[in-house]
């Protein structure tokens, strides 16, 4: 096979595609050959009779379908778990499954019988439930805080939010009304990004109260109390200063707990351990080396770029006492999240936590340098052009080559969903186009090609995990999405994201609330977009305008977009012009869940996040400008916790279950 346009089909890669504008893009033959090439034909799917991956819905019909390799003879069919479970035959296809199998994961096996012989093949069988998790009470109207959680300031932490923060936040959500706090995510970084992890599976150590931790000393005998101070007063994070405090806290109390921790600590930490289990020995190992090597894994010695399970036992052993200090730390984190999951239930959040998970990770952090086998190398996740970003974009973010997803029977998706949902009552998926096709931009290239995404598979492991859970999906549908994807989602009950700006008619107004979907969470904006102030202000075009960045928006259209959405407020009887009459608005939707930045509340303009830069614009670092202990008293946040029960947002309920920390 010579013609690269039939090996990126076997691949699933797109040859053309059309963006956000309704152009028609022809991927290039390099694009496409450097695609091609970061998938091995060994990995590329071979002809079969059966799919490698079959989906069913409990109590709905399942179909089973064969290709033309098994469409004539006598077909039998089993599932095992791993015995023998059901069975039976059936002369052509499609071969009707039984409807009422458990949700689960099954082995599917099926012969054919000719005149020429016998083939037999085998695949994942996922039962899922009809949809995913839908709450406690599916005809509530509830509202959510959203922060971003390290911008978070206060009299006591040390320039950086952490989790006992958030259970200030917890409290203040309570006592406003709120269902939910929702979290920037909290995976493991090596710097400020959130959502360019390391991992999506372990938790970002910044977020540890020191001052929580029994083992620390306290600021003032680790003479640490001049340095954090100084840390507190800036408008921007600090994220090095902050990080070389926090790791020097840390292995402080590290060394205290080895000496002198109390029977029921050390017991504690071993049960973490014991559920950690080799990934946690692996992630302390890789820990262990990037302090070792100060390089990226791939240019680390020979052994070390994939190591052998015996090799990084033997690196564990010798090197316990090390590698020991990485685990003690995730463990320090797991309790302080678990203790505000506990706190949210206890107070009555009836969501709890709202966390984010990232689309993708760092290409040289720990997920892919752990599942190496899985990821498709040397390209990022991006995105083509749309009106947001007119010259598309690259994150950089490593994806999981979906060929190999369906060999590892989704294992690796299930581990990042469930590190999430540990801690969560809601989560967020980044970018849930992603599900069905990623856009992949090989590096050094200055566009990509669409590749296609097991869709119905990662959707019913999502719907199986959410139950398991009881956690509420919220994809994050914006961008250049495919046609009938919403609907799909839908259909399995994933809450859709709507956010105001782009919630327009064809003439530029802004669609009434009556239009807003019900199973879904309506927002003004998002991180990626001008806070309410700013975007009045116009300050947002200023900055890209200063920074060389195309807007996507003229002066003249924001001027439109000004008077359409003061019109659309004065029609619903909110003369004033200001963020609360936003709120109002948004409340008067069908929608589940309104989600309430609290950048927006407190009237800050600086923007959370521009897309395009790196170090022209302080992403990720900017700091809200009120503290946590005044936002109690701040009349902004009163009149809007008001808001909310006016248009019936419901209230907390008291005494939730805390079953899963």
């Amino acid at each position: 096979m010579n013609n690269v346009n039939e090996k990126a089909a076997l691949r699933g890669i797109e040859t053309a595609y059309q963006d956000a504008f309704g152009r028609r893009h022809v991927v290039p033959e390099e694009v496409l050959a450097r695609l091609v090439e970061s998938i091995p034909l060994e990995a590329a799917a071979q002809e079969r009779m059966l799919a490698p991956t079959v989906v069913a819905r409990h109590g709905q019909p399942s179909w089973l379908a064969l290709s033309t390799l098994g469409a004539s003879g006598l077909i039998r069919w089993d599932i095992f778990a791993p015995q023998r479970i059901r069975g039976g035959e059936a002369t052509a296809p499609p071969i009707g499954l039984p409807n009422d199998l458990p949700v689960g994961t099954f082995e599917l096996r099926v012969t054919v019988t000719t005149p020429q012989g016998e083939r037999s093949e085998s695949a994942t069988l996922l039962v899922a439930p009809a949809e995913t998790h839908q709450g406690a009470d599916t005809r509530s109207r509830l509202w959510a805080l959203a922060v971003q959680l390290y911008a978070i300031r206060s009299r006591r932490n040390w320039g950086h939010g952490d989790f006992t923060d958030l259970l200030g936040l917890i409290d203040l959500a309570s006592e406003l009304g709120a269902a939910a706090v929702g979290l920037n995510p909290l995976h493991n970084v090596f710097e400020a990004s959130p959502y360019s992890p390391s991992s999506r599976l372990f938790l970002n150590p910044l977020y540890i109260d020191l001052d929580a931790v029994p083992e620390f000393v306290g600021l003032k005998t680790a003479a640490m109390e001049e340095v954090i101070e100084r840390l507190r007063l800036p408008d921007l994070l600090d994220d090095l200063g902050v990080r070389t405090m926090k790791w020097q806290a840390l292995l402080k109390a590290y060394e205290t707990f080895r000496t002198s921790a109390t029977p029921a600590r050390r017991s504690g930490l071993e049960r973490f351990r014991e559920r950690g289990g080799a990934l946690l020995r692996r992630f302390a190992c890789f820990e262990l080396l990037r302090r070792r090597f100060n390089s990226p894994w791939s240019k680390w010695p020979d052994p070390w770029r994939a190591p052998s399970d015996e090799l990084l036992e033997r690196l564990y052993t010798d090197e316990a006492e090390q590698a020991g200090l990485f685990e003690f730390v995730q463990w320090l984190a797991d309790q302080q999240l678990c203790q505000c999951y506990n706190h949210a239930r206890d107070v009555g959040l009836s969501i709890g936590l709202y966390l984010d998970v990232a689309v993708g990770v760092r290409p040289d952090g720990f997920d892919a340098w752990n599942n190496q086998s899985l990821l498709v190398p040397d390209v990022g996740i991006g995105a083509p052009p749309d009106p947001l970003n007119p010259d598309g974009q690259n994150w950089g973010l490593a994806a999981f080559n979906p060929l190999a997803l369906h060999a590892s029977k989704f294992v690796a998706f299930r581990d990042v969903l469930q590190a999430a949902m540990r801690y969560a009552g809601a989560i967020r998926l980044d970018h849930v186009l992603g599900l069905k096709r990623l856009y992949l931009v090989p590096n050094g290239s200055p566009s990509g090609a669409y590749i296609d995404f097991p869709l119905e598979p990662l959707l019913a492991v999502i719907a199986q995990e959410s139950l398991a859970a009881q956690c509420i999906i919220i994809g994050e549908d914006l961008g250049t999405v495919p046609e009938h994807f919403r609907d799909t989602l839908a259909r399995w009950g994933i809450w859709s994201y709507q956010v105001m700006l782009f919630e327009r008619a064809d003439d530029g107004s802004f669609l009434p609330p009556e239009r807003y979907r019900p199973n879904g969470v309506a927002a003004f904006a998002t991180h990626d977009l001008p806070t309410f102030a700013g975007w009045l202000q116009g300050s947002d075009l200023a900055m890209k305008a200063a920074l060389a960045i195309n807007p996507g928006e003229s002066l003249e259209e924001r001027d439109r977009a000004r008077q359409a959405l003061q019109r659309a407020l004065s029609e619903r009887g909110m003369p004033a012009f200001d963020f609360l009459s936003v709120a109002r608005f948004l409340a008067d939707s069908p929608s589940r869940l309104v989600l309430i930045a609290i950048e927006d509340v407190i009237g800050s303009k600086q923007q959370v996040n521009v897309p395009g830069t790196v170090d022209a614009y302080p992403n990720w670092r900017v700091r809200l400008p009120v503290v946590l202990e005044d936002l109690r008293s701040n009349s902004a946040v009163s009149d809007l916790a008001a808001a909310m029960r006016s248009a019936a947002r419901g209230g907390p309920v008291r005494g939730l279950p805390r079953s899963k920390p």
